[in-house]
């Protein structure tokens, strides 16, 4: 709907755009400064069945302490170039005739906003959610991380850890995994737990066993 494209099609898309940054063709998070993009709002492989043999390559273990967690500890939002840090680059990228001022602030586009399947006019009523959150990735190895690691995983614009969406949804989702929490609308469940098993997969993090059940009962949703 409104120019977003299907989850085939997102895939085909994010498949396209890394080989293209690894050529070097794509500078990471780059952006003309006040162009539109059209790019989707979150990628994953689009099967089910790499994502469940991933999941099972993940090591399922009991969630670590907190102590000494921060939000400070995983620096955000970094420069991406052309004078836009991470938020603003992701804005651009998932939205649709998204317009920006001189200092790449959004002021206006529009947006599908996947956990709750709403469209949203006004940038300021979006939030750039991690997909896993910062606290789950400290408690499920983050916390031996460097600061600077954590800072890449914080502004992983490779994977598919960044997505726009409603202010709403991304605050009940707080730092819940997925045997807490999913996204209201249950056509984006497939999706959602694919991103999430890629991002753990590629930073090595744990899973918990009943994150790793959820998980694997969200993609009984794909098609």
């Amino acid at each position: 709907m409104g120019g977003m494209r299907t989850p085939r099609r997102l895939a085909a898309a994010f498949v396209l755009t890394a080989a293209l940054s690894a050529t070097g063709c794509v500078p990471n998070g780059s952006a003309p400064g006040g162009a539109v993009s059209d790019s989707p709002t979150s990628a994953a492989s689009g099967d089910a069945s790499q994502a469940r043999a991933d999941l099972d390559a993940l090591t399922v273990a009991a969630p670590r302490s907190m102590a000494g967690y921060s939000r400070d500890r995983f620096p955000h939002w970094t420069q991406q170039g052309n004078g836009c840090d991470t938020r603003e680059y992701v804005l651009k990228r998932d939205g649709t005739s998204v317009t920006t001022s001189t200092s790449c602030h959004a002021t206006g586009g529009k947006w599908l906003s996947p956990y709750d399947h709403k469209t949203v006019t006004d940038a300021a009523k979006l939030d750039i959610d991690h997909v896993v959150p910062l606290a789950n990735a400290w408690r499920s190895g983050a916390n031996a991380w460097t600061d600077d690691k954590r800072s890449q995983f914080a502004n992983d614009l490779t994977r598919p850890q960044l997505v726009a969406v409603s202010l709403t949804t991304n605050r009940a989702k707080g730092d819940q995994d997925p045997s807490q929490w999913k996204p209201p609308y249950q056509g984006y469940w497939c999706q959602y737990a694919e991103n999430w098993i890629t991002v753990k997969r590629y930073w090595q993090l744990t899973v918990t066993t009943a994150e790793k059940q959820a998980l694997v009962d969200m993609l009984g949703t794909c098609q």
